[in-house]
């Protein structure tokens, strides 16, 4: 059974000046030699994020409580913006629909998930997409932008349906906006009002959900 999830973004004013990224679990095993072994643990990488550096003032302290409660602290999970990682196209530019590859047709298929490549050269990671901004979706099929009237997506699970199985070979490749699905960390917030005042804040942590 997938946990319990609220389809709701964390304020994107609080997640301003936030800070956290991506971390991987990896298993380093020394030999008697003096090389190592290195293994991934983990297929996936996984992000966190502190939420408390964007804390400034009493408003967003109550703006915080508040969507915390709502949540039952980490119980229901919810969309978190990556100010520096929430589009397929590169920095500054505009998404296309032409972005990342999500696949190929076999005459088949239909449903394609999607998915963010990072690197290119050595080992490219292609990252789940699951948490797409509704609306922000474009698709292409070898290299023709399709129509919005020829795919639906399933904005809370990242998964793409083309109306017409693609031709056998033909590149199925995407543009979007997305978010993180995170959950609170932490069962307590423990802030310090005066603290805040002065420009100190408590940690607030989010980690990403992972199904």
């Amino acid at each position: 059974m997938p946990s319990p999830f609220h389809e709701v973004r964390f304020p994107l004013a609080l997640s301003y000046g936030s800070r956290g990224g991506p971390e991987r679990r990896t298993e380093i095993v020394p030999l008697g030699s003096g090389d190592e072994e290195r293994n991934s643990l983990w297929r996936h990488s996984r992000r966190s994020y502190d939420a408390g550096r964007a804390l400034r003032s009493a408003e967003d302290v109550a703006v915080l409580i508040a969507f915390f409660e709502e949540r039952r602290g980490p119980l229901y999970g919810f969309r978190w913006r990556d100010t520096f990682d929430h589009s397929s196209a590169a920095p500054g530019q505009a998404i296309a629909p032409t972005d990342q590859r999500l696949g190929t047709g076999d005459g088949t298929s239909r449903v394609f998930p999607l998915a963010k490549t990072y690197g290119a050269a050595f080992a490219p990671y292609a990252r789940p997409i699951t948490k797409p901004v509704a609306g922000s979706v474009v698709v292409a099929v070898g290299g023709v932008a399709l129509a919005a009237s020829a795919f639906a997506l399933d904005a809370t699970t990242g998964l793409v349906t083309l109306k017409a199985a693609p031709a056998s070979g033909a590149v199925v490749t995407a543009g979007f906006l997305f978010d993180v699905p995170v959950r609170f960390a932490t069962d307590r917030l423990a802030i310090d009002h005066q603290a805040l005042r002065a420009g100190v804040v408590a940690d607030i942590p989010v980690i990403e959900i992972r199904r």
